[in-house]
């Protein structure tokens, strides 16, 4: 799809840490759960690194067929053992549990659930600016959010992503 706004990983990842933050507060703070906010951040922050070395693929082709999925996946994973590969041995393990964190941890589910409401967030932003060519993946991600099983999506959906379909003299 075309975008209007370029935007490279390290902006994107930002973008998925602090949404993966929030999300880990309202965890803790509304629904008294224990989330290691600081590991959401840390797992947020290198989630694409694999991507400095296959370089990105959209999403549409990434999920395309099986058969895809299961071989960009086994892309990362090359990319991930060689960035692995060029850090010093005594540094290797510690980061060897940010490239491949546990997937069935709750911080991973907020990360990954970070990382999808960074799409819908893309996808507002470019309807905002008169891109009508992510109409369709913001119904089918916002869809998507509101099934999805994890409260802290609800509560941000429904406290927070106003503010991201706002121009900058709406914010007052």
């Amino acid at each position: 799809m075309h975008s209007t706004k370029k935007e490279n990983i390290m902006e994107h990842s930002e973008q998925v840490a602090q949404l993966a933050h929030a999300l880990a507060y309202v965890s803790n703070k509304i629904y008294g759960n224990n989330v290691d906010v600081n590991a959401c951040v840390t797992l947020a922050v290198f989630h694409e690194s694999s991507e400095v070395i296959t370089g990105d693929l959209p999403t549409p082709i990434k999920y395309y067929n099986n058969e895809i999925k299961v071989a960009y996946k086994e892309l990362e994973k090359v990319a991930d053992d060689k960035l692995l590969s060029m850090l010093p041995q005594e540094m290797r393990d510690d980061y060897k549990k940010i490239l491949e964190p546990d997937k069935n941890s709750y911080e991973y589910k907020l990360v990954k659930a970070a990382d999808r409401l960074a799409a819908y967030v893309k996808c507002l932003e470019e309807i905002k600016s008169g891109n009508k060519e992510f109409s369709k993946a913001e119904k089918s991600i916002k869809k998507e959010l509101e099934n999805s099983p994890l409260p802290e999506i609800k509560y941000f959906m429904d406290n927070f992503i106003k503010g991201f379909s706002l121009t900058l003299d709406e914010l007052d």
